[in-house]
């Protein structure tokens, strides 16, 4: 892996570009056959794997989700084993590369390395682990809203999917998806969110994988020279969305699957416009744009969409010419997301334990929720008592307010349904996981409660708006 930003003293600035080259001033790679047939197999091994929709159990689904699943439901003890022993070596290896020189048996630990606050958190996993494997303690600490949750749900599922989606992201990456999509996505991606095109397939990975996956993506890049603390700061808290999968989840939840296209609609125009507004103020706007290593910024283009295709098939083309081959990029991918998920899935485990614990044993949200229902009932959602404290437990876990108004108006559970799916950072999984995977950034605790506490304000009004646009064209009964 590149030169890793926990240890990195040195920081790189690129200034801007001020002439965007027109597509008779860039010297385009050659077009040749070989090149060609190996990125254009690269990119459809990536799109049928995590895009193509097929039947599965009576549902469509990707082969991502069917993979994943699979696993985790065939084999739910060898995967606790695996999860017990991931968490396990990330506390040992944590440690090894603190209190000794950073190496054992020759083998640089650097990349272990990391803050005493999260060397302990790690430790504290390694601690709790056991417990949740073994089912130790008291029968409450293993509700299925707290600890089945958190053990049996979401650490196999992280536990899991980053190792075999970096398997299928870094063919992807490696051999030219990343220069196609990015350069495809550079006329929306920078002028309305400030960040590079390559950037939307971080997003485009979230959507259709995992959020995992797509931070996976973003950290790749990142130690490739590709972004800088600012374009990893954006992607992190702006475009970590939640599977499409998931939003189905929660629309069958709230028994609303009837409704998943406009949900999700809602939902996508709700990501747009928070990440429109949230990266043109602080904390986002105050990040430095520095990288952490050699800078590789995209080159500043101008030209038309034909002329766009065609940079974007030459560069993609170029990279898969260079790259190296599918099993060298599937093994390292494999390795890479291993090693990954041994940094951060100690830290979910006890951030997330304990932030679900907080909101099903105390009644801290209740009250926080209480001065926002006349707010809630003001903009005309029913059931605001039972909605407004739903608006702040997303914090803790996105599917914490989807349990709480199952009960509820039809109204109010679309409300809630969007709202869940659009607060993107929540502390049972994102927010330890971003934390931790960029302590170089670095993003702080209190800049992603702000972030949420900005997003809920920004989000609120807006979904309040839109359910009452749905009810009025008869969607909502």
């Amino acid at each position: 892996m590149a030169t890793e930003g926990k240890q990195a003293e040195q920081t790189w600035t690129v200034e801007q570009e001020r002439h965007a080259k027109s597509i008779e001033e860039l010297d385009l790679h050659e077009i040749r056959g070989q090149p060609v047939v190996k990125f254009v197999t690269a990119f459809l091994i990536g799109a049928v794997f995590f895009l193509v929709p097929v039947p599965y159990q009576g549902e469509l689904t990707v082969p991502f989700d069917i993979v994943v699943s699979t696993i985790t439901e065939t084999f739910p003890t060898a995967v606790g084993v695996y999860a017990l022993a991931i968490i396990v070596a990330g506390g040992v290896l944590t440690t090894a590369a603190r209190v000794g020189d950073g190496t054992v048996a020759g083998y640089d630990l650097s990349y272990f390395d990391t803050s005493v606050a999260f060397w302990i958190l790690r430790l504290a996993g390694v601690a709790v682990a056991p417990v949740m494997f073994f089912k130790l303690g008291p029968s409450w600490l293993h509700t299925p809203g707290t600890g089945g949750l958190m053990w049996g749900t979401l650490v196999y599922s992280v536990g899991v999917i980053i190792p075999i989606g970096a398997v299928f992201i870094t063919i992807f990456v490696e051999l030219g998806g990343l220069e196609f999509v990015g350069t495809i996505a550079r006329p929306v991606m920078r002028p309305l969110f400030k960040i590079p095109g390559r950037a939307a397939l971080d997003s485009l990975a979230s959507w259709v994988g995992s959020y995992s996956v797509g931070l996976y993506v973003t950290r790749n890049v990142f130690e490739q020279g590709g972004y800088n603390k600012r374009d990893v700061f954006t992607i992190a808290t702006c475009f970590s969305t939640v599977s499409i999968g998931f939003v189905g989840v929660v629309a069958a939840t709230l028994d609303i699957l009837q409704l998943f296209p406009v949900v999700f609609g809602a939902y996508f125009l709700c990501v747009i416009v928070t990440a429109a507004i949230l990266v043109r103020i602080p904390p986002i706007s105050r990040v430095p744009a520095e990288y952490i290593t050699e800078p590789d910024p995209e080159t500043a283009f101008s030209g038309s969409i034909r002329e766009y295709f065609r940079l974007a098939l030459a560069e993609a083309v170029e990279k898969a010419d260079e790259g190296e081959s599918f099993l060298e990029a599937a093994k390292r991918g494999f390795v890479d997301g291993l090693k990954l998920t041994t940094l951060i899935l100690g830290t979910i485990l006890t951030v997330g334990l304990a932030a679900t614990l907080l909101s099903a044993n105390t009644p801290i949200f209740d009250i926080l929720g209480r001065p926002l229902t006349p707010v809630i009932a003001a903009l005309g959602i029913p059931n605001a008592e039972t909605v407004a404290p739903a608006t702040i437990v997303g914090i803790t876990e996105m599917y914490v307010p989807v349990l709480l108004v199952t009960e509820t108006a039809l109204k109010a559970k679309f409300f809630i349904a969007v709202l869940a799916v659009s607060q993107l950072i929540f502390f049972s999984s994102v927010g330890p996981m971003t934390m931790d995977m960029f302590s170089d950034v670095p993003i702080r605790f209190r800049d992603l409660v702000a972030l949420f506490v900005m997003r809920t304000v920004i989000l609120v009004p807006i979904i309040a708006g839109m359910t009452h646009l749905a009810a009025a064209i008869g969607l909502l009964g």
